[in-house]
C-alpha cells in the first residue's frame, strides 16, 4: 500500500477503508510516512470530508496508536465529561463532586491549558498541595472508595492525535469537523469511559463560532460514540461571554466554591446543573431530566456538594481549608479596577478578548513551556444585560506584574435598551 494512492483516493472524495486509515496513522507515528504526505491527505479530508464509518475508524486508529486506560477495576458505569473549551469554563470542577454525590463514579482525565487560561489540571494545581499525578492503581482506588478522581493525561495516550494535531495547526486543517471530532473522541475512548457527556461551546470565546458549526461537531461526536458502543450525549452551551464572573485559575476555584454553595452566577450554575444531570442520565442510574435536576439542586442546597468538594480536595493531597478560607488560595499583589468609559446596558462581552487579557496578566500560556501564575486573572463585576454608569467599576484585573498594558474595554459593547437574555443551553444532541 502506498500513501500517495490513499491521498489520491480521498482527493476525489472516495471513502477510505479501515485498513487504509490504520496504515497511514501507524505509519506516521512510526516515522515511516513524512509530514508532507499526511498534510496532503488531511487537506484532502478537509475538502472532501469523511463518512461516519471513516470517522469512527480514524478515532480508533488514534486510540490504537498508544496506551489505553483500563478502568474495568472501577465498579459501575464510568462517566466522563469533555468541554471543547471556553473562557471561565470551570464546569468540570463543579460537576465532579456534584455527580459523585449521587453515587456515580467520575473518573476524569484532564489536560493543561494552552492559550488564554489554564486547563482543568492547572486550575486544580492552584489549590495548595493538590496532586494531579496519580498511578493508575491509586486513581482507580480513589474512584472506588470516594467516587471520584482526576489525573493529568499520560504522554502515551493517543500519540497519533498529538502528532497530527501539531501538523494540522501549521497546515490550516484544524477546523475540519471529522478531524476535530476524532481527535476529541479518541482521547475519551482511550481514557476508558463507558459514557461520555460533551459540552460543545459556541460563540465568541469558543472554537466553534456559529451554532451551525457547533451542531455539526456535536452530531459527529455523538455518532462516533454510538459507533464505538459508548453512550454519548452532547450539550451545546453558550460562550458569547465568559462563563461566570471569574477568569483565571485560583479565582475560578473560588467561584467553584460559590456554585457548590448555591451562590453561583446564573449562567454557570445553569450549565453545570444541565451537564451534571445528563451525566447522571448517561450512567443509566437516572432517567428523567426534571427529577434528576431537582435532586442535584437538593444536593447543593443541603451542603452535600460542598462537603464532596472538600473530600475531593483532601483525597488528592490538597488543603481543604480553602473551602472555608478561600484567602489561602494564591493571591495577586496588584488588583486593578477598570471603570466604564460610558453608560448603558452591556450588550456584548467578547469572551475571547477577555481570555487574552487574562493570559497577558499571567493566567495562561503563549507556548506550552510557559509557567502559569495561579493568582492572575480577571473578575467581571458586570455581565451582559447589566446597566452600568460611566466611571462605574466594570471589572478587576489581578496580576503580579508591575506594568501591564491591556485594552480590556475593547471587549465591551453597550446599548441604550436592555438586550434580550442570553440562552445558556442551545441544544441537546443524543
Amino acid at each position: 500500500m502506498r500513501v500517495v494512492d490513499v491521498i489520491n483516493k480521498k482527493k476525489v472524495g472516495k471513502a477510505l477503508t479501515q485498513e487504509e486509515i490504520e496504515f497511514f496513522v501507524q505509519g506516521y507515528v512510526k516515522g515511516e510516512i513524512p509530514d508532507y504526505q499526511i498534510a496532503a491527505l488531511y487537506m484532502s479530508i478537509y475538502f472532501q470530508g469523511m463518512n461516519d464509518e471513516e470517522i469512527a475508524n480514524l478515532t480508533m486508529a488514534y486510540v490504537n496508536s498508544g496506551e489505553t486506560i483500563d478502568l474495568s477495576g472501577i465498579e459501575g458505569v464510568k462517566v466522563d465529561k469533555h468541554s471543547t473549551g471556553g473562557v471561565g469554563d470551570k464546569i468540570s470542577l463543579i460537576v465532579i463532586p456534584l455527580v459523585a454525590s449521587l453515587g456515580i463514579p467520575v473518573a476524569k482525565m484532564s489536560g493543561r491549558g494552552l492559550g488564554h487560561t489554564g486547563g482543568t489540571i492547572d486550575k486544580l494545581e492552584a489549590i495548595p498541595g493538590f496532586k494531579t499525578t496519580l498511578s493508575t492503581e491509586q486513581f482507580i482506588a480513589n474512584v472506588n472508595k470516594h467516587g471520584m478522581a482526576v489525573v493529568g493525561q499520560t504522554a502515551n495516550l493517543t500519540p497519533a492525535d498529538k502528532l497530527t494535531y501539531a501538523l494540522r495547526d501549521v497546515t490550516g486543517t484544524v477546523d475540519s469537523i471529522p478531524l476535530i471530532a476524532s481527535s476529541i473522541m479518541s482521547k475519551k475512548i482511550a481514557s476508558g469511559a463507558d459514557a461520555i457527556v460533551l459540552d460543545v461551546k459556541v460563540g465568541s470565546g469558543a472554537f466553534m463560532k456559529s451554532l451551525e458549526e457547533a451542531k455539526r461537531l456535536a452530531k459527529c461526536m455523538v455518532q462516533i460514540g454510538k459507533a464505538l458502543n459508548r453512550r454519548t450525549i452532547a450539550i451545546i452551551t453558550d460562550m458569547n461571554q465568559p462563563l461566570g464572573h471569574e477568569v483565571g485559575n485560583a479565582n475560578e476555584i473560588r467561584e467553584v466554591i460559590d456554585v457548590l454553595s448555591g451562590k453561583g452566577a446564573e449562567d454557570e450554575t445553569t450549565v453545570a446543573l444541565t451537564i451534571a444531570t445528563y451525566m447522571a442520565i448517561a450512567s443509566g442510574k437516572y432517567h428523567d431530566f426534571q427529577s434528576t435536576h431537582a435532586e442535584l439542586l437538593q444536593v447543593i442546597e443541603s451542603g452535600r456538594a460542598l462537603e464532596k468538594l472538600k473530600d475531593f480536595i483532601s483525597i488528592q493531597g490538597g488543603n481543604p481549608q480553602i473551602i472555608d478560607e478561600p484567602s489561602k488560595l494564591p493571591q495577586a499583589k496588584n488588583h486593578i479596577e477598570i471603570r466604564s468609559n460610558q453608560s448603558g446596558y452591556i450588550s456584548r462581552i467578547d469572551a475571547e478578548h477577555i481570555g487574552l487579557v487574562a493570559m497577558l496578566l499571567g493566567a495562561g500560556r503563549k507556548k506550552k513551556e510557559d509557567s502559569i501564575d495561579y493568582a492572575a486573572g480577571v473578575t467581571l463585576l458586570k455581565k451582559v444585560g447589566d446597566y452600568i454608569h460611566i466611571n462605574e467599576p466594570l471589572c478587576i484585573l489581578h496580576t503580579n506584574l508591575d506594568t501591564i498594558e491591556t485594552k480590556v474595554l475593547e471587549a465591551y459593547v453597550f446599548q441604550d435598551s436592555k438586550p434580550d437574555p442570553i440562552e445558556y443551553i442551545h441544544e441537546v444532541v443524543k
